[in-house]
């Protein structure tokens, strides 16, 4: 085929994103790239001169940003809107500022929660984290119709085949998203792009892990149709570096007496990951901080069958030389996000000079034989491909992101990128044999 002089490649594959959360981003307040809080102030009170849903959401502020040195609370939020309640999500969607009135009507204003930040008087600013983010973010969920996950999905969907991502590792999928889908998909025969399903453990007070593995007794392996396919169980196991929740081996350098947390105990965790391979369900663990990475890692060990179900972790951003080899020894494989590299350009600040070579070590990772599928996390970055590509091949030098001068030598190539974000990908999705091969994966993994 003559195509004069036009290239033409695979779909690109992103290997974790979050389709849910892209649609409703879709429709809600966008405040990426704000530089204060007076911006974020300005920009809200513009918005809900439109919007008429009873919450008022949005998302994308980084307090990195902002001329005014610190984090918006509820008191900046109430100044714009006082009667409805807000929420206004971090861009790495481990925390979130909400006003007076939300934080009346979950409770969390007078409530004793660790995850809820407050003042040194003893006064909540609004900001939440964590556990206490994703009990208000699984109300306000509550309160979307199926209509309006359709709509969502539906969008969220025809966005990522518009940039040329033509499957998606849909993680933190919640019932109401996954019903979505199948009713899409039986209207229309199929979706506008593939779906690989990572379930979150419990929903609602439902045993996901339990569940999946009756069906999987029933149907066996690689259940699905060619354009939605439930894969296994996401877990998020320790928080960020922007909110300083990701468990670190050493104290950040900005926050000495912090090292972040684990959101499970080791048993919790043991007993996520023991039931899902048992099931046959490949696990997505994710693991922010190296000292998360190294339990992670202990876990997957004590398995046995990690690399059979191709178990992996998502993130990895601070990684040690040993667990880097502890990764090639125990077959593991990792979905990364190469745009963190210039959205994080203050991490440094969080780790230090000395810790600055395990801050992703993509090169690294390829050079001793780790298996990579590069992905956008998205919403939390962009979902557009291109930009993952450029940060991986060019790590913010070209943007002056301090980390560069540190970590040059981990650049990727074009070619390496490009085959991370096709081939890479698919294998990390256990289907690089094509989607034939899928149901018998695991057994052929095993043998060989």
């Amino acid at each position: 085929m003559d195509l004069k002089g036009r290239v033409v490649m695979p779909g690109f594959i992103d290997a974790h994103a979050h389709l849910d959360s892209i649609g409703i981003n879709l429709a809600t307040l966008d405040l990426r790239g704000i530089d204060s809080i007076e911006e974020l102030k300005s920009r809200l009170r513009e918005y809900v001169k439109s919007v008429k849903t009873r919450w008022v959401m949005g998302r994308g502020w980084d307090q990195e940003l902002f001329r005014e040195r610190r984090w918006p609370s509820r008191l900046d939020i109430d100044e714009v809107v006082s009667d409805r309640p807000v929420m206004l999500v971090r861009v790495c969607g481990h925390a979130a500022v909400l006003n007076t009135r939300a934080m009346e009507l979950t409770g969390l204003l007078n409530a004793v929660d660790r995850d809820v930040i407050r003042d040194e008087r003893g006064n909540a600013t609004g900001v939440i984290i964590e556990q206490a983010l994703n009990k208000v973010e699984e109300l306000v969920r509550d309160s979307y119709t199926l209509d309006d996950y359709r709509e969502f999905m539906m969008n969220s969907m025809k966005y990522a085949a518009s940039l040329g991502v033509t499957t998606v590792g849909f993680v933190s999928v919640d019932l109401k998203s996954l019903q979505s889908l199948i009713m899409i998909e039986r209207e229309l025969g199929n979706l506008p792009v593939r779906v690989r399903a990572y379930l979150n453990p419990f929903d609602h007070g439902i045993d996901i892990i339990e569940s999946l593995r009756q069906l999987v007794k029933l149907v066996g392996l690689g259940f699905g149709s060619q354009y939605l396919r439930i894969n296994g169980i996401k877990v998020i196991a320790d928080g960020s570096l922007g909110a300083r929740t990701a468990w670190l081996s050493r104290p950040y350098n900005d926050d000495p007496g912090n090292s972040g947390r684990p959101n499970y105990s080791f048993d919790e965790l043991m007993s996520i990951a023991r039931r899902s391979s048992e099931a046959g369900l490949q696990l997505a663990i994710h693991g922010i901080g190296d000292r998360m990475v190294e339990v992670i890692l202990d876990i997957y060990g004590k398995l046995g069958d990690a690399q059979v179900l191709r178990h992996r972790i998502k993130h990895v951003s601070v990684l040690r030389e040993d667990l880097v080899r502890r990764i090639r020894e125990l077959g593991i494989v990792l979905a990364v996000q190469p745009h963190f590299v210039i959205s994080d350009w203050w991490v440094m600040d969080r780790v230090g000079a000395d810790r600055a070579r395990y801050v992703y070590p993509f090169k690294t990772l390829i050079d001793n034989g780790v298996m990579l599928g590069f992905s956008t996390d998205a919403p939390v970055e962009p979902l557009n491909p291109w930009e993952t590509v450029y940060a991986a091949v060019t790590r913010g030098c070209y943007e002056g992101i301090e980390l560069c001068k540190y970590t040059e030598n981990e650049r990727v190539g074009v070619a390496d990128a490009l085959h991370y974000y096709t081939y890479g990908s698919a294998y990390l999705l256990r289907e690089e044999n094509g989607l034939e091969a899928r149901a018998r994966l695991p057994r052929r993994l095993h043998n060989n």
